[in-house]
């Protein structure tokens, strides 16, 4: 079992930089490829970005929006996903979620249905 808790949300102004945090518990978090989505109001959740784990080198695939203004990386020794958001826009304003599957991804890493845990949620607002 992981819990996952996002942090690290809040506002910032077109152009500007923010860093997502997602902490898990339990001890085997090294064992699960963790993604980021977000959800903004009106859509359906949509992938970002996810990282797979580190015998696979820890491989990252990232949504073609977000490509080269994202970046997401891990600390398996403290357990936490980052996404490290530059060149905000105001369309990257939604609900932040992270979620972990156990395992690696060979393919669909934008599929919400593969994962198999979710975190509550962080709000990104981008101002213009």
């Amino acid at each position: 079992q992981v819990q996952l808790v996002e942090s690290g949300g809040g506002l910032v102004q077109a152009g500007g930089s923010l860093r997502l945090s997602c902490t898990a518990s339990g001890r085997t978090f090294s064992s699960y490829a963790v993604g980021w989505f977000r959800q903004a109001p009106g859509k359906e959740r949509e992938f970002v970005a996810t990282i797979n784990i580190n015998w696979r080198g820890g491989s990252t695939y990232y949504a073609d929006s977000v490509k080269g203004r994202f970046t997401i990386s891990r600390d398996n020794a403290k357990k936490t996903t980052y996404l490290q958001m530059n060149s905000r826009k105001p369309e990257d304003t939604a609900v932040y979620y992270c979620a972990a599957r156990a395992g690696t991804f060979y393919s669909g890493t934008y599929r919400p249905d593969l994962y198999d845990y979710w975190g509550q949620g962080t709000q990104v607002t981008v101002s213009s």
